[in-house]
């Protein structure tokens, strides 16, 4: 009997209980992240500022922007319509950025000499921060200045240097309209800048540096430039 009941019992079967007991199965095709029309765009850019900054202006695409926000490759085509629509509105967003971080600088000064060092601080402090956003916001050649969105980041950014070299200057310094020492006074303060700036991100200061006490940054370097007067004579 308990032989006869043993072989009606029906029997487990390996196989089916291996497979039931296999975690399901997950979908190899990347799954597109979800986003308000009008969140894409911003998510767009965030994207491409990540990418920028990783991987260069080289591994800059389309094709990559939309990959790093997980959305469908005609995302960025549709928002900026072409590589250069992208940089361009990207190269905005830099401009901004380093306007508020120079003006942030200027307002947290506490002393006149410290708001004269704030804003060229800030301007290098920003693109040692943010190599990529800086050196996309001066490739000209890449970007669509008939944009308004870059035209009048840009031009905030140049109204801001107007205005400190004219509290500098202890004069009103219209942006439409420059007497030539006002121009020169302007370019001199941004070739200053934006040459030691440069300088620094290429690594090409280390040669001045290694020569000078021990223990001097590149930051120190910096001030001492801005506060040390002209010195020596013009030829005659």
């Amino acid at each position: 009997m308990a032989k006869s009941e043993t072989a009606r019992r029906p029997r487990t079967s390996k196989k089916t209980s291996s497979v039931s007991s296999a975690p399901p199965r997950t979908a190899s095709a990347k799954t597109e992240t979800p986003y308000h029309h009008g969140a894409l765009r911003e998510a767009l850019l965030q994207a491409a500022e990540r990418v920028l900054e990783r991987d260069g202006l080289s591994g800059l695409t389309l094709r990559a922007v939309a990959r790093e926000a997980g959305v469908s490759h005609a995302a960025p085509t549709h928002h900026f319509g072409d590589l250069t629509g992208l940089l361009s509105e990207l190269a905005a967003v830099g401009f901004r950025q380093f306007n508020a971080a120079m003006a942030s600088a200027c307002d947290t000064a506490a002393t006149p000499l410290a708001r004269a060092l704030a804003r060229p601080k800030a301007y290098v402090a920003y693109a040692q921060a943010h190599p990529g956003m800086y050196g996309i916001m001066f490739r000209t050649e890449r970007l669509d200045y008939s944009r308004p969105s870059l035209r009048e980041a840009a031009e905030a950014s140049f109204a801001g240097l107007a205005n400190a070299i004219g509290m500098m200057r202890q004069e009103q310094i219209s942006e439409d309209s420059l007497t030539l020492n006002q121009g020169a006074a302007i370019a001199r303060a941004w070739s200053m800048v934006h040459g030691f700036t440069m300088l620094l991100l290429d690594g090409r200061l280390e040669d001045i540096l290694g020569r000078l006490p021990e223990g001097t940054t590149p930051e120190r370097l910096f001030e001492a430039m801005l506060v040390a007067p002209m010195s020596g004579k013009l030829p005659a």
